[in-house]
C-alpha cells in the first residue's frame, strides 16, 4: 500500500464527507493505493455515524472510535499503530489542511528520502491571538530541539516513512513535538514544505490558549527526559553535590568567622544566631535530597526492562540467537 492517511477528529461530522471525497479524488488522480484512518476521539456529535456510512461506500475508509475524549496525541498514536502504508500522512479533519498537498509530500518521502516532512502554514487564516503565540512557541521549539529548519512544529499536515511512526510513541500532548521525537529516535532527515492553509469552514477550533502554556511545559519535559532520562544521576547528582558543597563551605565560613572574632577579642554572635547558618543547612539538606533523587533514579533506570532497547537500522551477518 502506498499511503495511509490518518485523520484524528473530535466533533467534525460536517466536514468529514467533503474531506473524504477530496482525499479520494486526489488518490484516484495520482493512482495511489491508500487507506484513510479516521480516529474518532470520543466525539459527541454524529461523527462516528458519518464515518461508518463513508466506510460502507468506500472500503478504503477505516475508523477507530474512542469511548471518550483522550486528546490528539493518543488518537495519532493509535493511527500510527494501525497504519500500513509505505508513507503515512497526518492531517486535521477541519478542512484547513489540503489533501492536494499529498502527492508532493509522498514524493519528498519516496524520492528525496526524507524521514519526515512537516507542513509550514506560511500564510495563516488565524487571529493574531493565535498567530503571535504560535511564532514564539515555534522559535522556542527550534532552539530547544535543535531542528533549525522547521517553522511550524504544530502543523497537523505531516508525512512520514512508515518506519518512523512505528518507532516513536506519541503520548500526552506530545503531538506538537513529533519531529523532535523522531529526531530523538535517530531519524534526522527532517524536511519542511510550505502548505496551503485554509479558513475553517465548519464548526470552531477545539484548542484554547492554554495549549501554549502546556506546550512549553511538555517541551521542557521532552528535553529533560531525552537528555537525562537514562542517566538521572548526571543531573540530580551533580546539582545536589554542588549545593551540598556550597552549603558546607558556607557553614565552615560562618563557624570560622565566629572563632576568629572570639579569639581576636572582637564582638561575635553565636553560630545559631546567624541566618547564614540556617541557609547553609538548607543548602546541604537540599543537596543531599537531590543526590538521593538521582541515586534512586539510577536504580529505577538500571532495573527498567527497556534500558538496553536500541533502535537498529540494519544488521549484516549478525547472529541474533
Amino acid at each position: 500500500m502506498d499511503i495511509s492517511v490518518i485523520v484524528p477528529l473530535y466533533n467534525e461530522a460536517e466536514s468529514l464527507p467533503e474531506l473524504e471525497a477530496w482525499i479520494a479524488r486526489v488518490m484516484k488522480e495520482n493512482k495511489f493505493s491508500y487507506e484513510v484512518l479516521f480516529i474518532n476521539d470520543g466525539s459527541t456529535d454524529e461523527s462516528w455515524e458519518v464515518i461508518k456510512k463513508l466506510s460502507e461506500k468506500n472500503p478504503c475508509v477505516k475508523g477507530v472510535c474512542f469511548r471518550r475524549n483522550y486528546g490528539k496525541s493518543p488518537a495519532l498514536n493509535t493511527g500510527f499503530s494501525h497504519a500500513k502504508g509505505d508513507v503515512v500522512i497526518t492531517m486535521d479533519a477541519d478542512l484547513q489542511d489540503s489533501p492536494d498537498e499529498i502527492p508532493e509530500l509522498y514524493r519528498m518521502i519516496t524520492e528525496d528520502k526524507y524521514d519526515l516532512v512537516s507542513g509550514w502554514k506560511q500564510k495563516r487564516y488565524d487571529p493574531l491571538s493565535k498567530t503571535i503565540p504560535t511564532k514564539l512557541f515555534n522559535a522556542t521549539a527550534r532552539k530547544v530541539s535543535g531542528i533549525k529548519n522547521l517553522h511550524d512544529f504544530n502543523c497537523g499536515l505531516k508525512a512520514y516513512r512508515n518506519k518512523v511512526v512505528k518507532c516513536i510513541e506519541v503520548y500526552g500532548d506530545m503531538h506538537r513535538y513529533i519531529p523532535y521525537l523522531a529526531k530523538n529516535a535517530g531519524f534526522n532527515h527532517i524536511g519542511e514544505k510550505v502548505v496551503q492553509h485554509q479558513a475553517r469552514k465548519y464548526g470552531k477550533t477545539k484548542f484554547g490558549l492554554d495549549r501554549f502554556v502546556n506546550g512549553y511545559l511538555d517541551l521542557m519535559t521532552l528535553w529533560f527526559t531525552n537528555k537525562f532520562g537514562g542517566k538521572p544521576m548526571h543531573f540530580f547528582g551533580l546539582l545536589g553535590s554542588l549545593m551540598f558543597i556550597i552549603g558546607l563551605i558556607a557553614v565552615m565560613i560562618v563557624g570560622g568567622m565566629k572563632l576568629y572574632n572570639m579569639y581576636s577579642g572582637h564582638d561575635y554572635i553565636l553560630v545559631t544566631d546567624s541566618p547564614y547558618f540556617y541557609l547553609s543547612l538548607v543548602m546541604m539538606l537540599l543537596g543531599t535530597q537531590l543526590f538521593l533523587a538521582g541515586f534512586i533514579g539510577e536504580l529505577i533506570a538500571r532495573n527498567s526492562h527497556r534500558r538496553n532497547d536500541y533502535e537498529i537500522e540494519e544488521e549484516l551477518n549478525v547472529d541474533n540467537e
